[in-house]
């Protein structure tokens, strides 16, 4: 794990859990996995603060258990799971437009709280839908458990692993950690509730401080409130499905540029067909005949099976072959490559490669340092001759670019001796392109970057904490006064508490911040692409 990726970690933890969290988290990170009784010492932390900020890291699958053969249990923090962290917006505002309202409240609380039942999550989420209505209107639960069980259908959110069952008269003393798990069949199975009732509104301070009473006295006389009928299921966000759709949509807007619109309709077609029955390592597909695509294409696109047979054959002949042909029954049967790797290997630069490191040399190095590395990519290895032949650079500045480059890791010098004492002089120094190195290095950059961002924002918030907790007041006012139905001008004059001044800063700091989110996403999408083609070309045999 590099420094930029700890550092990036700790700032997360920080941001979403506080600093108690984060310092056995990133304790965790450096030391590895380590038993409780080891962590207070390395956090400075009280043993019962360790062992609720462990609760919470599990809650939210960030840390990980395992009991070892002498029976003590170690934990271990999930560095890859604390980054996808970042991506949070990204999942929801997916969420948000494929499944509406409901589908985006349902991802947030999953995230918000690691997981949760499917009464609680639909409670929830109708409670808030029901804020945000008109009087009179409250949110059906049906309403809220129909978009619950689409989004288990198309598996972007499952089941949580459970506690097996001991069978009744088993003497075996338990173990010291439960062993969770969930057979394959059942991670996506929606238990059959009858969620009656709809969403309900906040109440004023004194009736919530009345059900607060009424609850502590209903305890303190041992009565028990109505177990869900679902308790023990619990259900959590499918981080990889969510990324099965992110590299869906990269994959049709690729199409979209290198040939037309009706070629990436037919590719996201066939990826939908196949989006739940096709596992998310896998590099192809399911086989999909072609008169199976022609069925399942959207009313719009009113194009006739000789059309779509002329542009599945065109996508199978491009070099990048985003689809391959794999058999003739049924008019011939497709499947879509989902490995990036394989993609990139076909035809370089790849769609993939040419977003993220060619503008990095383009800002870092100008534009000749570019056209070298497109030439070092089309060609695969050149002399330093050959490359100042074949870029038009005079050999001076060719020179300095090579080595500026060489520097940075993104190109490598590869050495042929054509005799065994590696002469010099009878030696073929050759440049090329280690495609892995350089998205390695640009990967880490975007780590930096992201970190870089969460830090000037904090500091932002820092700079202007005074003014931020003064506008927090007046707006809370303002709010108590309209909900009791205050006059304009008294209205007004509360308004008048920020001077134009300090109105002014507010904006600029509104500004700034939407700005470093902006930026902290954009930087997301492309640490996605570089991951996804990491792994892929990982994969590759």
């Amino acid at each position: 794990m590099t420094q930029a990726e700890l550092r990036l970690c700790s700032l997360l933890l920080q941001e979403h859990f506080g600093e108690i969290v984060e310092k056995v988290g990133n304790s965790l990170l450096r030391t590895g996995p380590r038993p409780l009784r080891l962590l207070p010492g390395g956090t400075g932390l009280l043993p019962d603060q360790v062992k609720k900020a462990l609760c919470v890291l599990i809650q939210h699958n960030l840390v990980r258990y395992e009991v070892q053969p002498r029976g003590s249990v170690e934990y271990e923090a999930q560095s890859e799971r604390i980054l996808r962290i970042l991506r949070y917006p990204r999942y929801i505002y997916t969420a948000k437009t494929l499944y509406g309202d409901p589908g985006e409240l349902l991802v947030e609380e999953l995230l918000l709280h690691g997981h949760l039942s499917m009464s609680c999550a639909v409670a929830r989420v109708a409670d808030r839908l029901t804020e945000t209505m008109e009087d009179g209107k409250t949110m059906d639960y049906s309403e809220v458990s129909s978009t619950f069980v689409r989004l288990a259908d198309t598996h972007f959110i499952q089941r949580c692993p459970m506690v097996p069952e001991i069978p009744q008269g088993a003497k075996a003393p338990p173990p010291p950690a439960p062993a969770l798990a969930i057979a394959e069949k059942d991670m996506y199975v929606v238990p059959r509730l009858s969620l009656v009732g709809k969403g309900k509104r906040r109440h004023s301070c004194d009736e919530e401080e009345e059900g607060e009473h009424k609850a502590k006295r209903q305890k303190q006389e041992g009565g028990t409130s109505e177990t869900p009928p679902d308790d023990g299921i619990y259900w959590q966000v499918n981080l990889e499905r969510f990324h099965q759709h992110f590299r869906d949509q990269a994959l049709v807007s690729a199409v979209a540029s290198r040939m037309d619109q009706t070629s990436s309709e037919v590719v996201r077609t066939m990826l939908r067909m196949s989006e739940v029955t096709t596992a998310s390592g896998a590099s192809h597909t399911q086989p999909l005949s072609s008169n199976e695509i022609f069925r399942s294409l959207p009313a719009g696109y009113n194009i006739g099976k000789q059309v779509l047979d002329q542009y599945l054959a065109l996508l199978a002949d491009d070099p990048l072959e985003f689809v391959g042909k794999s058999g003739d029954s049924g008019g011939g049967t497709y499947t879509v490559s989902i490995l990036w790797g394989e993609l990139a290997s076909r035809a370089p630069p790849s769609p993939f490669q040419r977003p993220s490191l060619i503008p990095l040399l383009l800002h870092r190095f100008g534009s000749r340092c570019a056209r070298i590395f497109r030439l070092l990519l089309r060609k695969k290895h050149l002399e330093q001759k050959q490359v100042e032949d074949f870029a038009m650079i005079p050999a001076k500045e060719a020179k300095d670019m090579l080595y500026r480059m060489l520097s940075e890791n993104l190109v490598s010098l590869q050495e042929i001796p054509k005799t065994p004492d590696h002469a010099p002089s009878r030696t073929f120094y050759l440049y090329t392109v280690n495609v892995m190195a350089a998205a390695r290095m640009l990967l880490h950059r975007c780590y930096k970057s992201v970190a870089n961002l969460m830090e000037r924002r904090q500091h932002e918030m820092r700079e202007n904490k005074r003014l931020l907790e003064k506008s927090q007041r007046v707006e809370a006012i303002l709010a108590s006064m309209q909900a009791t139905g205050a006059e304009a001008a008294q209205l007004h004059e509360v308004e008048e508490m920020i001077t134009g001044p300090e109105r002014q800063q507010l904006e600029t700091l509104k500004r700034n911040v939407n700005k470093i989110d902006a930026s902290e996403n954009q930087v997301d999408e492309t640490i996605f692409v570089l991951e996804s083609f990491i792994e892929s070309t990982m994969k590759r045999p």
